[in-house]
């Protein structure tokens, strides 16, 4: 996983405590790690609160403004009355991509059988691509080391070559 594929990407984690600086954001760090060894410019990097207006206004950020190929979403995807993201990322894409969280559940239902209840979802805003992964590192490293592999011919079907449209 370590060829370079020039994609941009950003890590947008969604906690409460931690957009408080009340806890140390680990999954996110964890997550940007793992994108730059996979070849990504990983160029964005945030906390926001578990707020759906301020994860969506992030999202459409990353994708409209900054045009960034890859957004990566760490928590918000239990079942917790605050847990938004899922329903954050279907507000703002235009189409969505049901495979990427289906297998990234089938993948983490060999460790857990807890991860049928994780609520992930992932979809497509314009030419970018935004996948929702759960909170804790451990699931956050499973469920990306199951689609990053194929990640990058979603982004080629979605924007050309990397070296061209990155």
């Amino acid at each position: 996983m370590s060829a370079e594929n020039g994609w941009t990407a950003a890590v947008i984690t969604v906690s409460d405590k931690g957009a408080a600086g009340e806890r140390e954001d680990t999954s996110g760090p964890l997550v940007a790690t793992m994108l730059e060894e996979a070849g990504y410019r990983v160029v964005y990097v945030d906390i926001v609160p578990d707020e759906r207006d301020l994860i969506e206004a992030e999202l459409r950020s990353c994708a409209d403004r900054q045009d960034i190929a890859l957004v990566l979403t760490t928590g918000g995807t239990g079942f917790a009355p605050r847990d938004v993201t899922p329903e954050a990322t279907a507000a703002v894409c235009e189409r969505l991509a049901p495979g990427i969280p289906e297998a990234m559940r089938a993948a983490s239902m060999q460790v857990t059988d807890r991860a049928m209840l994780s609520r992930m979802a992932a979809g497509i805003r314009g030419k970018t691509l935004i996948v929702n992964l759960p909170g804790s590192p451990k699931a956050a490293k499973e469920n990306l080391e199951a689609v990053l592999p194929a990640l990058s011919h979603g982004l080629e079907m979605l924007r050309g070559p990397a070296r061209d449209h990155s």
